[in-house]
């Protein structure tokens, strides 16, 4: 049996959130999805009665599935088998070391022709402080550690549901950009959103004052607006996947069109 690489702390992670609670957590991307997971289930059009949510900071989704099963997203999912019709993994499949087990477990525990809907951080977020951290600690320290964590692109983490087996797989992502007065604020409100550094193979020590100070200059050089706003990228990304079912739409199988390619492209350029 294979097992994927540890690359988060999970010891260091639930201190982070529960330090992000005690403090009162962040939540406005929380809410933010929130609200953009409403939409896509109106757009579904159907009404789900058995729903189950995947998250650490469940407020905001209590709100929009009232009733809903709270997950907390360990590794063993605490899911039995087609008990729901709907599961939300909520922003924190990026920090899963087997995400396609953590959808594996979440298909097995939907029902035939369930909805499965995952949003997470994508490949794009924090670019800003990630590129302004690494040209700091290499300039002051001549090296460079893992800070923070490496998020996937919509191309791979789309076909992370085909491998899990759901039907009809769709990604999609969302660019979202927070503007700061201070880089320290997005510091602060990445504490705040439990989202601090938790790679297992991260450096013990504090973040010395010189690669911090180095780190925060240049991001208010390279980022700034006119007005002197610093912004910060979040890359919202969406997976939707159905729990296979005879009803469902399925692909032609090759070779049983009715006209060919050709035919119809030739009707068009005569046309």
């Amino acid at each position: 049996m294979t097992h994927s690489p540890r690359l988060t702390d999970r010891t260091a992670l639930t201190r982070h959130r529960a330090r992000a609670r005690s403090l009162g957590p962040e939540l406005f991307l929380h809410e933010d999805a929130a609200v953009e997971l409403q939409e896509r289930l109106n757009e579904v059009n159907r009404s789900f009665t058995s729903p189950a949510v995947v998250t650490n900071f469940s407020q905001p989704w209590r709100e929009i599935l009232p009733g809903a099963k709270v997950v907390a997203d360990e590794d063993l999912l605490d899911l039995a088998p087609e008990a729901h019709d709907l599961i939300v993994h909520a922003m924190c499949l990026h920090w899963a070391d087997d995400p396609v087990g953590q959808i594996v477990q979440c298909a097995r525990a939907l029902r035939p022709d369930g909805l499965f809907i995952a949003v997470l951080f994508g490949g794009q977020t924090l670019s800003e402080l990630r590129a302004v951290l690494a040209e700091a600690e290499v300039e002051v320290t001549g090296g460079l550690s893992p800070r923070v964590l490496p998020m996937g692109e919509i191309r791979d983490l789309g076909a992370l549901l085909q491998r899990a087996g759901l039907a009809l797989p769709v990604a999609d992502s969302v660019l979202r950009r927070v503007s700061y007065g201070d880089p320290l604020k997005l510091l602060r409100d990445l504490r705040a959103m439990g989202e601090t550094n938790a790679l297992i193979e991260r450096r013990r020590s504090f973040t010395s004052r010189a690669v911090l100070m180095q780190a925060l200059s240049r991001y208010v050089a390279h980022f700034a607006d006119a007005e002197g706003q610093v912004r910060a990228s979040f890359d919202m990304v969406w997976l939707t996947g159905w729990k296979p079912h005879e009803s469902q739409q399925k692909p032609l199988r090759p070779g049983s069109a009715a006209c060919s390619l050709t035919d119809v492209l030739g009707k068009t350029s005569q046309g």
